[in-house]
C-alpha cells in the first residue's frame, strides 16, 4: 500500500482551492481556515456539555452490524454530558455521528462562519462526530457524494483517504458504503486482503483548529489518537453523475440492503462479505 501525506497550507485563495484542489480531486488540509471562529478558543469537551449536555444522543458502535440490525442503526442513547465523561474515562467503544447542530444544539451556530473557500456549502446540516481515544472508524465513504470540509477541535486524529477509483482494491461491501470491518488500514493482513496492497492513498493528521478537504467519493478511514470531535460541513452534488449516484446510493441501495437484512438477516449479510472478498481478491497482485 502507498500512502502519500496530504498537502497541508496556512490558507488559501477560493480561485485557487477550486482549480488546484476542488476541480482535480486533491485532499487539502487548510490550517488557519477556521482560526478566526470563536469555536476554535471555545470549542471542548466542557463547553460542549455546558451547552447541550442534557440532550439524549445516539451512539454507535465500531463493529459491523450483523443479524437483521440496519447499517446506521444506532446502539445505544445517553445524555450527551454523559457520554463525554465517558469518553474522559477512556470509553472507546461508542461513537457519536452525524449529529446535527442545527437541529440539536442551534447556540453552536453562533461559534461558526461558513467560509468563503469556493464551495456552496449547505448550511441546513453542519454536523458534529466523536470519538473517544483508540477509536477507529471503518473504512468508508459518504452516501451523499459531497464536497466536505472536516473541522476538528481537540487532540490528534488521523484521516486515511482513498480515491473512489481505489474502490477495487477496498473491499467494498455489496449494497454498503463501506469496506469489510475487519481491515485495518494502519496495520493491513495482506494474506487476508491482498488487494490492500495494490491501494494508493493518503493520509492526514489533524490536530486542533485543522479543516481537511476531502474529495467527492473519497474512502476514508479514521482513527482517534486522543479523545476528540470534528465538524463536517458539505456542500452537496452539482454534476450529474453526483447528483445520479447520491440518488442512488440513498433510494436504491440503502433500501434494498434495509429490506433484505430485515428479511434474510445474517446470510445476507455474508453473501455480500464473501462477494466483497472475491471482486478484491480477483485484482490482487500475483
Amino acid at each position: 500500500m502507498h500512502i502519500e501525506p496530504v498537502q497541508r497550507v496556512d490558507t488559501i485563495a477560493s480561485a485557487e482551492f477550486i482549480a488546484q484542489y476542488k476541480d482535480s480531486q486533491t485532499p487539502l488540509i487548510i490550517s488557519q481556515l477556521s482560526k478566526a471562529w470563536p469555536a476554535c478558543e471555545k470549542w471542548s469537551f466542557d463547553y460542549l456539555s455546558q451547552t447541550f449536555g442534557d440532550n439524549i444522543v445516539p451512539l454507535y458502535g465500531c463493529e459491523e452490524a450483523k443479524g437483521h440490525r440496519h447499517q446506521h442503526a444506532h446502539i445505544a442513547e445517553m445524555r450527551f454530558g454523559d457520554y463525554i465523561q465517558e469518553l474522559k474515562k477512556g470509553n472507546n467503544t461508542l461513537r457519536m455521528f452525524f449529529y446535527n447542530i442545527l437541529q440539536q444544539a442551534p447556540a453552536l451556530l453562533k461559534d461558526f462562519s461558513y467560509p468563503n473557500i469556493g464551495l456552496k456549502l449547505f448550511k441546513k446540516l453542519p454536523v458534529l462526530f466523536f470519538g473517544g481515544k483508540g477509536t477507529k472508524v471503518q473504512l468508508h465513504f459518504d452516501i451523499d457524494w459531497a464536497d466536505l470540509l472536516l473541522c476538528h477541535f481537540g487532540g490528534q486524529k488521523r484521516v486515511y483517504l482513498f480515491a473512489y477509483d481505489q474502490s477495487k482494491y477496498m473491499y467494498h461491501v455489496p449494497f454498503s458504503f463501506s469496506g469489510l470491518s475487519d481491515i485495518d488500514i494502519e496495520k493491513p493482513d495482506y494474506q487476508r486482503f491482498p488487494a490492500l496492497q495494490n491501494a494508493r492513498g493518503s493520509l492526514a493528521v489533524l490536530q486542533h483548529g485543522d479543516v481537511l478537504y476531502i474529495p467527492p467519493g473519497y474512502w476514508h478511514y479514521i482513527i482517534y489518537d486522543d479523545a476528540s470531535f470534528s465538524m463536517t460541513l458539505r456542500a452537496l452534488p452539482r454534476k450529474l453523475s453526483h447528483i445520479w449516484q447520491m440518488v442512488y446510493n440513498i433510494i436504491c441501495v440503502r433500501t434494498a440492503d434495509g429490506l433484505m437484512r430485515r428479511w434474510v438477516g445474517q446470510p445476507w449479510n455474508e453473501r455480500n462479505r464473501q462477494r466483497a472478498l472475491e471482486r478484491s481478491n480477483a485484482f490482487a497482485k500475483i
